[in-house]
């Protein structure tokens, strides 16, 4: 067996599902003719893994995503493959795909994409260390999103429903959840879904149209416990974020992490995210 695909001890659960997706990954490896050539990478809650392969043509990455059979489908299903049209965007290219099912209660997709040079800017979601990265990549971030905010798509990440069903519950139906102004977002952009020395987006399962500005305003809320990185992604991008739009767009940012927080990740967190609300708030 591969040594990156060796089974942990089955202690709990969650290290029976590891060990399930690391089948999933080598079953995947083993069809495409890959060698998994480092550690696998998790994604959030387990559902999907991840990891650096060789093949004859060069590096490639191997992703695996699980999904209970009736919530394989959809947007967030397609969404790498669909992203091969997004242009001009250093990024992952789906190469091939195939599908499967583990029983009746598991569906299985694996995708073989490009492999971006450098590392994650951090291990987490949420940036707890200011990066290493020369201003050009700053400017290339800027230069990118304008891009995706471009593209056209039939896609949606999150409607004018959506961000008044978020908003209210969190904060209150007296708040003002408007969209006024939209555009195609990442939908996902935070530090661990971006690239360094050089820049690179991985992740495009969630992309689509939202309110404009949705991108800066998730980068500024996962930069929350580095207030250098604040005032930097908030000059870079003052214009959608300080407009109507664009603080409805950092609310419902809040309320979706905050959420996540409620669930027990990136507890660190929570507290900066409502402070960041009630300044929004009240401006």
């Amino acid at each position: 067996m591969n040594q990156y695909l060796v089974p942990e001890p089955d202690i709990d659960g969650d290290a029976v599902f590891r060990n399930f997706m690391r089948h999933n990954l080598g079953k995947a490896a083993d069809r495409f003719g890959l060698t998994v050539v480092d550690e696998p990478a998790f994604g959030w809650r387990l559902r999907s893994i991840g990891a650096a392969t060789d093949s004859p043509q060069g590096g490639r990455w191997l992703r695996v995503v699980s999904e209970e059979c009736g919530w394989a489908k959809g947007n967030a299903w397609t969404g790498n493959l669909d992203a091969n049209t997004v242009a001009d965007i250093v990024k992952p290219h789906v190469l091939d795909l195939h599908e499967w099912s583990e029983g009746n209660w598991r569906r299985q997709r694996a995708e073989v994409m490009t492999l971006l040079s450098g590392t994650p800017c951090s291990p987490t979601d949420v940036l707890r260390a200011v990066p290493d990265v020369p201003e050009t990549w700053w400017v290339e971030l800027r230069r990118s999103l304008d891009r995706i905010a471009l593209t056209a798509t039939g896609r949606t990440h999150a409607g004018q429903r959506r961000v008044v069903e978020r908003i209210h519950s969190r904060f209150g139906d007296s708040v003002d959840a408007t969209v006024t102004r939209w555009a195609t977002v990442h939908g996902d952009l935070h530090w661990s879904n971006l690239m360094r020395p050089g820049f690179g987006i991985l992740d495009w399962e969630l992309w689509g149209r939202g309110p404009e500005g949705m991108d800066a305003a998730t980068l500024l809320c996962y930069s929350l416990l580095e207030p250098t990185v604040v005032a930097t992604v908030r000059a870079l991008f003052t214009e959608v974020l300080d407009t109507p739009t664009g603080r409805v767009a950092q609310l419902y940012v809040v309320a979706r992490l905050l959420g996540r927080a409620d669930s027990g990740d990136h507890p660190d967190l929570a507290a900066p995210l409502m402070r960041h609300a009630e300044n929004l708030l009240n401006s």
